[in-house]
């Protein structure tokens, strides 16, 4: 027998995005209007609604439903923002962030996951996307400044470069540190030279490929 998607659906809302504390209703209804099962490799497409990371190419996975719903709520994004997202994966977290913004710069080293992204993205008419082929683990310097940045994979450290591509009053997360103590942590620029760094529990997420590294102690 086969998985009924909408009662899937609305149990991981319900189940698991729900109890987690997620409770703006702009993210669980893009959630429930978004067919994440369309997103995710056909041998896995039963499994598009439980409470794991699935893996989408070799080292790359798509988050956990609970994460992606975390992010989407503490970025906050509003109708008129201009987002930028590090890691394309799946084209899944790509729809969620274009359908509540106003349009996405998504940034996917591997071509392979990019065209992927790109098919299913076009297959639901999402149009208000420019996916790009490129490392942007440790900055990007294309497209100006943004309000809102996402990063899907997480970093040993946030490289400066990526805080200063936000415009005042803009918000990026990221999930920073190396296994097993990960942070997921929402910066917010007050001003020319002013962040705010809020860590908001503890995770853990593969890395970017190519992430910057910590330096070794200075003395």
């Amino acid at each position: 027998m086969s998985l009924n998607f909408e009662q899937a659906r609305f149990n991981m809302i319900e189940q698991q995005i729900r109890p987690a504390e997620v409770l703006d209703y702009r993210v669980l209804d893009t959630i429930a209007a978004t067919p994440r099962e369309d997103f995710v490799p056909e041998v896995y497409r039963e499994l598009a609604f439980s409470d794991i990371n699935i893996p989408i190419s070799n080292d790359e996975i798509m988050m956990k439903p609970i994460m992606e719903a975390r992010l989407l709520q503490a970025l906050d994004v509003q109708p008129d923002d201009k987002i930028l997202e590090i890691g394309t994966g799946s084209g899944y977290f790509t729809a969620l962030l274009a359908k509540l913004g106003q349009s996405v710069d998504s940034v996917e080293i591997d071509p392979n996951l990019l065209q992927q992204a790109q098919t299913r993205l076009e297959a639901h008419g999402i149009s208000n996307i420019t996916l790009i082929e490129g490392d942007g683990a440790r900055g990007w310097g294309q497209g100006g400044d943004y309000d809102v940045i996402a990063i899907t994979g997480s970093l040993p450290i946030l490289p400066e470069r990526l805080k200063q591509k936000l415009t005042v009053n803009g918000r990026l997360i990221a999930i920073i540190g190396t296994a097993p103590v990960m942070e997921a942590t929402l910066i917010t620029r007050l001003s020319d030279d002013q962040w705010t760094i809020d860590t908001l529990y503890e995770t853990e997420l593969p890395a970017l490929k190519n992430a910057e590294q910590p330096q070794g102690f200075v003395f």
